[in-house]
C-alpha cells in the first residue's frame, strides 16, 4: 500500500501542473494584450495621426518576422506529406481538384461583387481632382507582373533563392520536386525525412516565440492604418467601405458557410471558432500571410493531412483571393461611376475577367489589391486610372475586409478538399471542434517522440496513416 499511495500523490501533485493549463492561460493573455494593443492602436490614430502613420515600421516589422517562416514551413510540411505516401497520384489529385475549386470560387466571388457594385453605384457623385489623378497613376507603377512573367517565377533561378526569395509558389514547386524525389528514394530517405521533420519541430518553435510580439506588431500596425485614413476619408468613403464589409460577409457566411455544410456537415461559426486569434491576427496586421504558417499547423491539428494542408494553403494564398475578387469588383464599378463614365454589363465582364487572371500575376506582391487594379485597369481601361487615387486613402482599411474573407476562403478551402479527397480525420475533426484535443500553442505542432518520422506506411491506407500523424 504504501508504494501505491506514494504513486498516487506523485500522480496527484503532477496534475496541476500539467502543461495544457498553464499554456492557455499564457496564450489568453498574449491575444487579450493584442485587442488591447489594437484599441490603444485605433486611439493614436485617430488623437494623433501624423505620430500614428510613423508606427507604421513596427507593424511592417512584426509581419516581416511572419514571413520569414513562410518559406521553411511549407517546405517541411509537404516534403513529410508527399515522403511519406507511397501513392503519388494521390498529390496530384488534390492539387487538380484545389486548382478546379479555387477558379469556380473566383467567379463567384467576381459575380457576386457585380451585383451588389451595381445595386449600390457607391462612386455617383464624386469628384475628381488633379491630387486625385496624381494619385491613381502613382499606383500604377507598383511591381505587378503579367500571366507569363508570373508562369516563369515560379521557377526559382536555384533551390536556394526558392526560400530567399519569398515566392510561396517558388517554394511549393522546390517541395513537391524534394516530397517526391524522397518517396523513390523509398527506405533510403527515411534519414533525410527525420531531418526535415526535426527542422519542423525548430521552425514552429521559432514561430511561437514570434508571436509573443504580436501585440506590439499589431499596435504599429492598426494606428498606422487608422492615422492615415483618417475620419474624413472613412466619411466620404463610408458606403463603399460598407457595401465592400457587406458583400465579404454575405459570401463568407452564405456561399462559404452552405458549401462547409453541405459537403463538409460542418459550422462555419465552430470553424472560425476554431480559428479565432488567426482572424484577431490578421484583423491587427491587415495582411493574411501574418496567419499563413498557422493555418497551416492549425489545419495539421484539426484532422487535415499533410499532403493537403501543404498544397491547398500555399497555392489558396495564390490562386483563392475570393476578398481581392470582391474588392476589384466593386472598386472598378465605384471608380467608373465617380468618373462619369458607368460601365454597361458589357463592358464590366470583359474587364473583371481579365482582373481574375492579372490578380494571379500579382500574387505576393504588397498591397497587392490596389497594385493589381491599378495595372489592369492601365492595361486593359487607362481611362479609369484617374480615379483609382479616391481608394488610395482607405484601401488599407479596405485591405482588412480583403485579408480575412481571403484567408476564410483557404480554411474552407482546406476543409472541403480534404473531405473530397478523403484526406481527413472526421473523428479527430469533431474532438478537435469541441475542445477535447487543444491545440499546442507552444510548439504549434503536436509533438510526439523526436526520433519518429511518419514513413514505412503500408501501401493500403498509407495516407490516412498520414492524417493521423
Amino acid at each position: 500500500m504504501p508504494t501505491k499511495t506514494s504513486r498516487r500523490a506523485a500522480v496527484a501533485a503532477s496534475t496541476p501542473d500539467t502543461a495544457p493549463a498553464v499554456k492557455r492561460d499564457r496564450t489568453h493573455y498574449l491575444y487579450i494584450a493584442v485587442i488591447v494593443a489594437v484599441a490603444l492602436g485605433i486611439t493614436v490614430g485617430l488623437v494623433a495621426p501624423d505620430f500614428a502613420v510613423e508606427l507604421k515600421p513596427i507593424g511592417t516589422g512584426f509581419v516581416n518576422l511572419i514571413k520569414m517562416m513562410i518559406s521553411p514551413i511549407i517546405f517541411c510540411t509537404i516534403v513529410l506529406g508527399i515522403g511519406s505516401v507511397r501513392k503519388a497520384a494521390k498529390v496530384g489529385a488534390v492539387g487538380g481538384i484545389a486548382l478546379v475549386y479555387f477558379t469556380i470560387m473566383s467567379l463567384v466571388a467576381l459575380g457576386i461583387g457585380l451585383v451588389v457594385g451595381n445595386i449600390l453605384e457607391p462612386g455617383t457623385g464624386l469628384a475628381v481632382t488633379d491630387a486625385v489623378k496624381d494619385a491613381g497613376h502613382a499606383q500604377v507603377d507598383a511591381e505587378a507582373k503579367d500571366t507569363t512573367e508570373f508562369l516563369l517565377g515560379i521557377i526559382p533561378t536555384t533551390i536556394v533563392s526558392a526560400f530567399t526569395g519569398g515566392e510561396v509558389l517558388q517554394t511549393l514547386l522546390v517541395a513537391l520536386l524534394a516530397g517526391f524525389a524522397l518517396q523513390a528514394m523509398g527506405p533510403a530517405g527515411q534519414p533525410i525525412l527525420r531531418g526535415v521533420e526535426h527542422i519542423q519541430r525548430l521552425v514552429f518553435r521559432i514561430l511561437a516565440m514570434v508571436m509573443w510580439a504580436a501585440p506590439i506588431g499589431a499596435f504599429g500596425a492598426i494606428a498606422a492604418v487608422t492615422g492615415s485614413a483618417g475620419v474624413d476619408a472613412l466619411k466620404s468613403l463610408a458606403v463603399l467601405m460598407l457595401g465592400f464589409y457587406t458583400t465579404c460577409f454575405l459570401f463568407v457566411f452564405i456561399v462559404l458557410a452552405a458549401l462547409l455544410r453541405v459537403v463538409a456537415g460542418m459550422n462555419i461559426f465552430t470553424l472560425f471558432k476554431y480559428l479565432g486569434r488567426e482572424f484577431l491576427l490578421i484583423l491587427s496586421t491587415s495582411s493574411s500571410e501574418s496567419a499563413l504558417p498557422r493555418l497551416i499547423a492549425k489545419m495539421e491539428h484539426l484532422g487535415v493531412s499533410k499532403p493537403v494542408v501543404g498544397i491547398t494553403v500555399p497555392t489558396g494564398y495564390s490562386f483563392n483571393l475570393d476578398g481581392t475578387m470582391i474588392y476589384m469588383t466593386m472598386a472598378s464599378l465605384f471608380i467608373a461611376d465617380a468618373m462619369g463614365t458607368p460601365m454597361s454589363i458589357g463592358e464590366q465582364i470583359p474587364l473583371l475577367l481579365f482582373l481574375l487572371v492579372a490578380s494571379k500575376g500579382a500574387a505576393g506582391v504588397t498591397g497587392a489589391g490596389l497594385a493589381t487594379l491599378a495595372g489592369g485597369l492601365q492595361s486593359h481601361k487607362p481611362a479609369l486610372v484617374d480615379g483609382i487615387g479616391l481608394i488610395v486613402g482607405i484601401d488599407r482599411f479596405m485591405s482588412e475586409a480583403r485579408a480575412l474573407t481571403n484567408f476564410a476562403g483557404n480554411a474552407v478551402a482546406t476543409v472541403l478538399i480534404g473531405t473530397w479527397t478523403k484526406e481527413i480525420d472526421r473523428g479527430r475533426v469533431d474532438q478537435v471542434l469541441a475542445g477535447q484535443i487543444p491545440f499546442d500553442e507552444k510548439t504549434l505542432l503536436d509533438d510526439g517522440p523526436a526520433d519518429e518520422t511518419p514513413v514505412e506506411v503500408p501501401e493500403q491506407g498509407g495516407e490516412k496513416e498520414l492524417a493521423k500523424a
